[in-house]
């Protein structure tokens, strides 16, 4: 039997398909070894003490001024208790309000539009717009690299809490961010990871 020498080519096809295998392993312990796992927010719509239950960050970023020029702006409005203002009562609040928003540039129309857009009841369980958002985290041997977001959402007055399948014991910083776009407002900008939760510790009762 003759045994044929192995040509330049039929090495080089060799060495390609090792190459190649090499390479799949490769790549496939990688997948292995990366997951994505879904994350869940919740809340996010907190409102400060001296708002008297409006989202005013959104709205204030909504009208393009600062929270407290809106606080200021309100001060100046009284509420009309368990009924609808009068037209008088109306007439007056708006006057108040555009007296300190007007200087900085809020017309009469983009307030209404506005405050229509943020205007609900509580008392019925009612919340102004919001959009939830999702996000999956990129694990690897154990760890979280990434959190992913593929929808920001809107609404968010506050940063939502985050929980992680598996990682309840990990802390994370949650970045909104504002727009005047009513659809925009409120949105979550970035996820980070920041370290994990330290148990707490509490003295034994005697």
């Amino acid at each position: 039997m003759t045994i044929r020498p192995i040509t330049a080519f039929a090495q080089v096809t060799i060495g390609l398909g090792v190459f190649a295998v090499v390479v799949g392993v490769n790549f496939a312990t990688s997948l292995a070894a990366e997951a994505k796992v879904p994350v869940s927010f919740s809340g996010g719509h907190e409102i400060g003490t001296k708002d008297y239950g409006r989202p005013v960050v959104l709205i204030a970023a909504a009208l393009e001024v600062k929270p407290d020029v809106f606080r200021e702006a309100f001060s100046g409005v009284t509420p009309a208790r368990g009924r609808g203002p009068s037209r008088d009562e109306a007439r007056k609040n708006k006057a108040a309000l555009m007296k300190v928003l007007a200087p900085h540039g809020v017309t009469n129309e983009r307030l209404d539009e506005v405050s229509n857009y943020y205007r609900y009841q509580p008392q019925r369980g009612e919340l102004w717009p919001t959009a939830p958002a999702t996000a999956h985290a990129i694990v690897e041997n154990g760890k979280i690299k990434r959190i992913v977001v593929t929808d920001p959402g809107s609404g968010y007055s506050s940063p939502p809490d985050v929980m992680v399948k598996g990682f309840q014991n990990t802390e994370f910083k949650v970045t909104l961010e504002f727009s005047k776009d009513l659809k925009k407002n409120g949105t979550i900008a970035a996820v980070d990871v920041v370290s994990p939760k330290k148990p707490k510790t509490g003295r034994s009762v005697p």
